[in-house]
């Protein structure tokens, strides 16, 4: 059975991302053809990228990473939830995808996010790194405009109308990361 882990990019106080991803995370939970779970990058204080050697060869030094790399590799496919902050994706969550190559190799990922214009351009950006890593974007994605998804910009209400394009995206990773099990 497929192991989707559920990213959350963003680590700032009072985040909205936390309440976006255990919604992400509850409605995953009901399905029965893949194991979800919620990877909060607070629990991987990762500093800058220090490692001394590229990460597209492997040789980590610092136990943070070789955790981190450790976490990402138990895993067949992502859902990505990122805040949009000024057009892109959280520093915190680019830096967390630069610290490692092999690990996100030949796996699916999608991607939910939020902000302004519901985080699309965050995604945008977020396609073009998945690319360069060897992964699998699936085309649905989730976006969540602050205006309309969230009570005064901070308690997450979304709409019923959210959850079909939150399941084919599920559908979609799920269904990727097994056909990309025989690349792995």
């Amino acid at each position: 059975m497929p192991r989707i882990g559920i990213i959350l990019g963003s680590t700032r106080p009072n985040r909205n991302g936390e309440q976006v991803a255990k919604w992400v995370l509850d409605h995953a939970e009901q399905r029965s053809d893949a194991e979800f779970e919620l990877v909060d990058l607070r629990d991987f204080p990762l500093p800058h990228l220090d490692e001394p050697i590229p990460p597209s060869m492997g040789q980590y030094q610092h136990e943070h990473t070789k955790r981190w790399a450790a976490k990402v590799a138990s895993f067949d496919g992502y859902v990505m939830v990122t805040p949009e902050y000024n057009h892109s994706t959280s520093g915190v969550l680019k830096n967390a995808i630069d610290y490692l190559f092999a690990e996100w190799n030949n796996k699916a990922v999608g991607f939910v996010s939020y902000g302004s214009v519901g985080g699309a351009r965050a995604v945008e950006h977020l396609r073009l790194i998945a690319g360069e890593l060897k992964m699998a974007d699936v085309r649905q994605q989730v976006t969540l405009a602050l205006s309309t998804e969230f009570e005064n910009y901070s308690v997450f209400k979304p709409g019923d109308y959210q959850l079909p394009q939150l399941t084919t995206l599920l559908d979609e990773v799920v269904s990727w990361s097994r056909a990309l099990a025989t690349v792995r």
